[in-house]
């Protein structure tokens, strides 16, 4: 099968020819019909995070199941289904405890050490499947854990988008931060990740929603998706914008970039006993600092959100439905739709910050 392959940190990905084995116990094999492009992949590509090489990039994925291995009762061939990289074990303390978004028993979702590969080259170099999927790709062979079975009548397109940017974005208002109706959002990032925020605060019934970026294009998107102010940080000093907006900032702040310097105008951008939810992925190691005061004086609160606190069996269904009776908006952030062999064009176009969410089209 043809896959988008990282072989050197920083890198371009290169199309090579995988070979992919039959599926084992508890695995699935799935045709990849449609790939969204991720900021998170690129921050492995461009050595902000490390990663084990050579691997198969990707994560966002949508597709039809083909085979299933022993003791997989989950699905079967035919159905359609999202790839989710909150892929969970089912028995941890974590899991268990309602929060399968965080497992980290990576071992049980994996094959045994000296087990055949999943993928490898064809000089049988073992490939390493990213957030162990491995979506760019012409198929993913993964545990049955990875993937959520959604109804057929959803476009596996609009379907791949949810496998990622559209859970984390929604997840962080409704699960993470639980925003009530009427609350103030100031939304940091009008990418995929962003938008999705945006729609995930006006599904909630937030009264203000507020979309900050530097592109103006961006913005105009934000606006149509339910943002009912935008602010332009290239232009303005985007806490003084939102301070005046709101008479005294926003109940709830989201950063949906990664960045040091949002991180911290999200926070500043919060009233007192406000909530300053982190949603971007930043580069590893990195640090933010707020200062003490606000925190026990004011009563503000720092909150991470892993994949939008999810539980994806559950939540990406809820949401292909919310997508169906139309109060979903996807048609509009898909800005492009490319074959794999362009998949570097992609990226590139992401790196200045052109287009919402780009596509690979599979089929």
């Amino acid at each position: 099968m043809k896959a988008a392959v990282l072989n050197e940190i920083p890198g371009e990905l290169e199309i090579e020819d995988i070979t992919v084995d039959a599926p084992g116990p508890n695995e699935v094999l799935m045709q990849v019909v449609h790939a969204g492009l991720c900021h998170s992949d690129l921050h492995f590509m461009d050595a902000h995070w490390p990663y084990q090489l050579p691997a198969v990039m990707g994560h966002e994925s949508a597709g039809v199941v083909q085979a299933v291995g022993e003791n997989v009762s989950y699905v079967q061939p035919g159905d359609h289904v999202i790839s989710c990289l909150s892929v969970f074990c089912g028995h941890c303390e974590r899991c268990l405890t309602g929060r399968p978004n965080i497992c980290q028993n990576h071992a049980a979702v994996a094959r045994n050490e000296g087990d055949k590969p999943r993928l490898s080259k064809s000089d049988g170099t073992e490939v390493a499947q990213f957030a162990r999927l491995g979506g760019f790709a012409e198929e993913m062979l993964v545990h049955q854990n990875a993937v959520v079975k959604i109804r057929e009548d959803m476009p596996l397109d609009r379907a791949s988008l949810i496998g990622c940017g559209v859970t984390t974005g929604l997840g962080a208002v409704f699960k993470t931060a639980r925003i009530e109706p009427g609350a103030t959002v100031a939304v940091f990032g009008a990418g995929g990740i962003g938008l999705s925020a945006v729609q995930g605060a006006r599904i909630a019934g937030a009264g203000r929603v507020i979309s900050v970026d530097v592109e103006n294009a961006k913005l105009e998107t934000a606006r149509s998706l339910g943002a009912t102010d935008t602010v332009n940080g290239a232009e303005v000093d985007a806490v003084q914008a939102i301070h005046e907006l709101t008479g005294g900032g926003v109940d709830y702040a989201f950063e949906c970039i990664g960045l040091k310097k949002t991180c911290e105008q999200a926070w500043s951008a919060s009233r007192h006993g406000g909530t300053t939810v982190i949603v971007g992925m930043m580069p590893f190691g990195e640090k933010i600092e707020i200062t003490g005061y606000e925190v026990f004086m004011m009563e503000k609160r720092l909150q991470g959100s892993m994949m939008g606190s999810n539980a994806f069996r559950v939540d990406m269904p809820r949401y292909v439905d919310m997508y169906l009776d139309g109060r979903l908006m996807l048609d509009e952030m898909i800005s492009a739709h490319i074959p794999l062999e362009d998949i570097n064009v992609g990226y590139d176009q992401m790196r200045q910050r052109v287009g919402t969410r780009t596509v690979i089209d599979f089929d």
